[in-house]
């Protein structure tokens, strides 16, 4: 990243020229002069890439009578390393940002940011995704936000992430609209250690309402999950993460492949993930494991982890060399099936390497098969 010294020397250079427009110039003039903002209006299209009707909307709360302070901001974006397509992206987003002063309003934001331990990229994607924060109070809303968040997740590298993952983190409301819910998952007995991990890296799930938080945690709770347990915490996500629409057709797909309401109750309580599957993944799954491997449907109810795995860099290569190991009299049985699927990429070879004193050319073949996967893979 520039360092400090840089970036106000590349300030200094560029607030005194102006800035080229981002985007080509269109003739707006005759919908301009509809607005009673035409300079805006005029502005936000040419320089910004704004539609006309969002021109119009926003000119009713901004108004730009001379270009000189839009152009130093939109100079000040790329001297920090945006994109125009990032710039107009912002600035589409929140309009007030063209009417900041560089200097006293944008420079300690992004200095401050740096200091904390972003990365230019970091910032450049925090700022896109939240603009707003650029008219937040840096002593009043971001740096208390950022004590409060330190403070929560017992760690400045963890606050990182989730501010990372959640760009709205900063400057939040935390009274508002998180501290009531962290409250409601220790009066069901969470575990503080159980809330780190799922507020670090799926903050968005828990930053609601607390009336509509609770109702998450009550269904979650009639479900039968244990709160000491981590997928309880996944478990919220979950729910939180889809429709009750999305929800329902997750069921009926499910269904129509033999699965009881008790199995896809009891397989969400085993790995909340399998919810989150598309329509397709399921489909392709269940074909695989029911009509080419024979399986039970319930096998697949039991082991809903399965459905996470790749078909073609994990799942087929090693339900092929399953096949190759069974039928060269290295497995008895079907029996712990599930082990060859779920067992780590190093702890499978060295299996497959025990094999080859009795079926040489077992690691080989499963090699082939892995290759032959992913390049059909790429094919289609």
């Amino acid at each position: 990243m520039l360092n400090l010294v840089r970036r106000n020397l590349a300030f200094s250079l560029f607030k005194t020229t102006s800035v080229h427009r981002l985007f080509p110039r269109t003739s707006c003039s005759s919908a301009a002069a509809a607005s009673d903002n035409s300079f805006t209006v005029s502005y936000l299209i040419d320089s910004c890439g704004f539609p006309l009707d969002k021109a119009i909307s926003a000119s009713k709360k901004l108004n730009i009578k001379t270009p000189d302070r839009a152009d130093s901001v939109i100079a000040f974006f790329k001297n920090q390393g945006f994109t125009e397509t990032q710039i107009g992206l912002l600035v589409r987003k929140f309009p007030t940002a063209l009417t900041c002063k560089p200097e006293k309003n944008l420079l300690p934001k992004f200095e401050f940011l740096c200091s904390i331990g972003l990365s230019e990229s970091d910032i450049v994607k925090l700022l896109t995704a939240n603009p707003r924060l650029l008219g937040r109070s840096l002593k009043n809303h971001i740096e208390p936000s950022l004590n409060i968040l330190r403070d929560l997740l017992q760690s400045n590298d963890k606050a990182l992430i989730a501010i990372r993952k959640f760009p709205w983190y900063l400057g939040l409301d935390y009274q508002a609209n998180l501290a009531p819910n962290i409250e409601l998952l220790r009066d069901v007995g969470v575990p503080g250690s159980n809330m780190l991990y799922v507020l670090t890296h799926l903050p968005k799930y828990f930053v609601v309402s607390p009336e509509l938080f609770k109702k998450t945690v009550e269904e979650v709770v009639e479900m039968g999950f244990d709160p000491l347990r981590p997928n309880f915490m996944l478990a919220i996500s979950v729910v939180r993460s889809l429709r009750k629409s999305t929800w329902e057709k997750k069921m009926e797909t499910y269904e129509k492949w033999g699965w009881s309401k008790a199995q896809i109750l009891q397989a969400f309580r085993t790995y909340p993930w399998f919810m989150k599957k598309s329509k397709e993944k399921i489909n392709q799954v269940m074909d695989f494991n029911v009509n080419k491997m024979g399986f039970e449907t319930s096998f697949v109810a039991k082991n809903a982890m399965l459905l996470s795995y790749s078909l073609e860099k994990r799942t087929v290569p090693r339900c092929l060399v399953y096949l190759y190991c069974l039928d060269n009299g290295l497995l008895k049985d079907k029996n712990g099936f599930s082990w060859w699927l779920k067992c780590k990429e190093e702890k499978f070879i060295k299996r497959l390497e025990r094999y080859e004193k009795e079926a040489p050319g077992v690691l080989k073949f499963y090699q082939e098969k892995l290759l032959g996967s992913c390049k059909l893979k790429m094919v289609s």
